[in-house]
C-alpha cells in the first residue's frame, strides 16, 4: 500500500505508541492510516468498530490490503460472528458497528487484542449503551479515528482520552478544562423547571492538547498537507409556506393528510423542521428547478423519510439514474456507473465516512441539527483526489427555523444544545 507523505509522518510521530487517536481533517485517509496503524502493532486478533454503512468498506479495504496476512470477518453476520470466534490458527479481523456491538456479549471475553473505532467521537457520550460496551472491551492496543473528535467541545474528549490512558474523574476533568454557571429551564409547555449547568467556554486548553499528545494523539488540518479545491457555498432560498404560519399559530395543522400536533417541545422543533422541508412545496420546486439546470451528479442531504420519497419523485421525473445511502439502503451502483446521478443520502447514515469526490455538488436539502454531521458532510466530496471546485447549495427556507438553525451549525454548535432554553415564537411568522 503506498501512502502519502503526511499519513507516513503520522504513523512515525505515534511509532511509540501502542494507543493512539489519529484527529486528522475528513478526506486525509485516516482509513488507510489506521489500517496500517494496526497492521505495524501486529495483534492476531483485531476488532472494527465503525457505522453500520461503512462495514463492507472495511472489510474490503482489509481484504484488499493484508488480505494475505489477515482473515477477515464481518460480525454482523451470525455465521461469520462464530467462525471469527473459532478461527484460533489465524490471525483475523472482525468488523462491526456502534449499533451492534453492545448486542454481542461474547466480544467481551477477547483479550489482547487491538481495537479500531473508526469515528470515535461516537463514543463521546460515555453513558450510551454502546459507549458503555466499547469502554469494557479489554484490548491491549487502542486506534481511534475522528475528522471531528469534539465538534469544539472539548467536554466530550472525556470518554476518548480515558480510552488512551488518561486516568481522571470526570468531574475532575470539567474543573480543569471547562468553564460553566448553572442556569434553570423549562416551566412552559409543561416542562418542570430545573438546574443544570451551561458551558461559557475552555481553560487550560494548551494544557490538554499537550497531555492529548503525551497520550498518542496526533492532529492534523488539511491545509498542512494538501491544497484542496475551493469551496463555494450557494443559498437557494424559498419562502415559508401558509402550513408552517398556520402552525406557528395554532401548533397544530394537516399537511399532505398528515395531522402534526407540536403538543411540546420537541415535537415543535421536529414539525418546524419538517414544514419548513419535507412539506414545502416551494423548496421541491427549488430543487425540480435545479435539476432542470444542470446535468452534474448531485450528492443531496436530507433528513425524514418523507424527504426522501418526494426527492426520489423530483429524481425520477427528471429522468436522472438514483442511488440511495439511508439506514435500510447502501447502493452506489447508480453513482458509480453514471456521471448525472442523483445520490440521496439520509445525514446519520451517509455524512461519515464515504467517498463521494466523483461529484462536486451538495445539495443541502434540510440542514440538519448535528455541528458533526454537517462538518462530515462537506468532505464527501472536499477530499484527496478531487480537482474540481466544491459546490454546497443551502436550500434555506426563509422566515422560518432555518436560517437560525444554519447560523448555529456555522458557529460549530448543534442546535439542540440549548433547546429548551429555546423560545421558538421567533420563528413564528
Amino acid at each position: 500500500m503506498n501512502l502519502y507523505k503526511h499519513q507516513v509522518e503520522a504513523l512515525e510521530r505515534t511509532k511509540q505508541f501502542n494507543r493512539v487517536a489519529y484527529y486528522h481533517d475528513m478526506g486525509l485517509g485516516k482509513t488507510f492510516t489506521g489500517s496500517e496503524k494496526m497492521h505495524e502493532l501486529g495483534a492476531r486478533v483485531n476488532l472494527v468498530v465503525c457505522q453500520k454503512s461503512k462495514i463492507q468498506d472495511w472489510c474490503e479495504h482489509i481484504y484488499k490490503y493484508y488480505g494475505n496476512n489477515l482473515m477477515v470477518f464481518d460480525l454482523t453476520r451470525k455465521d461469520q460472528f462464530i467462525d471469527f470466534f473459532n478461527a484460533y490458527e489465524y490471525d483475523r479481523v472482525g468488523v462491526i458497528n456502534y449499533d451492534l456491538i453492545y448486542r454481542r456479549p461474547e466480544l467481551l471475553k477477547l483479550t489482547g487484542f487491538t481495537l479500531m473505532l473508526d469515528e470515535s467521537s461516537l463514543i463521546q457520550n460515555e453513558k450510551t449503551q454502546r459507549a458503555k460496551f466499547v469502554m469494557k472491551l479489554q484490548y491491549e492496543n487502542l486506534i481511534l479515528l475522528s475528522g471531528t473528535p469534539t465538534s469544539g467541545r472539548y467536554e466530550r474528549l472525556y470518554s476518548q482520552l480515558t480510552m488512551l490512558g488518561y486516568n481522571i474523574r470526570k468531574t475532575a476533568f470539567f474543573d480543569m478544562y471547562v468553564q460553566t454557571h448553572l442556569e434553570k429551564t423549562g416551566g412552559w409547555h409543561g416542562v418542570p423547571e430545573k438546574k443544570y449547568r451551561v458551558i461559557d467556554g475552555y481553560k487550560n486548553v494548551e494544557h490538554l492538547k499537550r497531555k492529548m499528545r503525551r497520550l498518542g494523539c496526533d492532529f492534523l488540518k488539511t491545509s498542512e498537507v494538501l491544497e484542496l479545491p475551493q469551496q463555494v457555498f450557494i443559498p437557494v432560498r424559498v419562502p415559508v409556506n401558509k402550513e408552517y404560519r398556520k402552525f406557528c399559530k395554532s401548533k397544530i395543522v394537516e399537511v399532505d393528510g398528515v395531522k402534526l400536533k407540536g403538543d411540546y417541545v420537541l415535537k415543535e422543533l421536529l414539525y418546524l423542521r419538517q414544514l419548513a422541508g419535507a412539506y414545502s412545496n416551494e423548496k421541491l420546486q427549488a430543487f425540480t428547478d435545479l435539476l432542470d439546470s444542470t446535468d452534474d451528479g448531485l450528492i443531496v442531504f436530507y433528513n425524514f423519510d418523507c424527504e426522501l420519497e418526494k426527492l426520489k419523485q423530483a429524481a425520477t421525473d427528471a429522468e436522472r439514474p438514483i442511488s440511495i445511502i439511508n439506514g435500510s439502503v447502501k447502493d452506489l451502483t447508480a453513482y458509480n456507473k453514471y456521471n448525472n446521478a442523483v445520490v440521496l443520502v439520509q445525514y446519520q447514515a451517509g455524512a461519515m465516512g464515504l467517498n463521494l469526490q466523483k461529484y462536486n455538488k451538495i445539495v443541502y436539502y434540510t440542514p440538519p441539527v448535528s455541528s458533526e454531521l454537517y462538518e462530515q458532510s462537506k468532505k464527501r466530496i472536499h477530499r484527496i483526489n478531487q480537482v474540481n471546485t466544491c459546490f454546497y447549495y443551502q436550500f434555506i427556507c426563509t422566515g422560518s427555523i432555518e436560517p437560525d438553525i444554519y447560523a448555529t451549525l456555522e458557529m460549530r454548535r448543534n442546535y439542540t444544545d440549548d433547546l429548551f432554553k429555546q423560545n421558538f415564537s421567533q420563528y413564528f411568522v
